[in-house]
């Protein structure tokens, strides 16, 4: 038991090493830069052009169906493949066929979705 602490013990040490490590170089860089604030640097930068008019946009977001068929595709190959050996392992075949089907129906209901939608026709 005490060698299954002192491995937690050591990760645990690494991440206290790792938050300190970026709370230094965070402090160093804020006690060490210098500090003059002017207008020109107060004002908004946007691609080396100054801005124009108002802050407000109107933007249409039309790519969300096409992130949406990428997560379902990636997640269904992120899951196939450990799915393929685990099923292959012995004593495991009829839970994980059930659970591979289940998996694959709620991609199913996704794939049906973006066709309803009519993301799936190149216009």
């Amino acid at each position: 038991m005490p060698d299954y602490f002192s491995s937690y013990s050591v990760v645990g040490l690494l991440a206290v090493v790792g938050v300190l490590f970026v709370a230094v170089a965070f402090g160093a860089g804020r006690l060490l830069r210098p500090m003059v604030p002017t207008p020109e640097k107060l004002l908004t930068y946007e691609c080396g052009v100054d801005p124009v008019g108002e802050g407000w946009a109107h933007t249409q977001v039309r790519y969300y169906v096409y992130a949406f068929l990428y997560v379902i595709f990636a997640v269904d190959s992120v899951f196939l493949f450990p799915w393929a050996t685990v099923f292959a392992a012995q004593g495991y075949g009829a839970a994980t066929l059930v659970e591979m089907f289940l998996f694959l129906g709620f991609l199913a209901v996704g794939l049906l979705y973006a066709y309803r939608k009519g993301v799936l026709e190149w216009t």
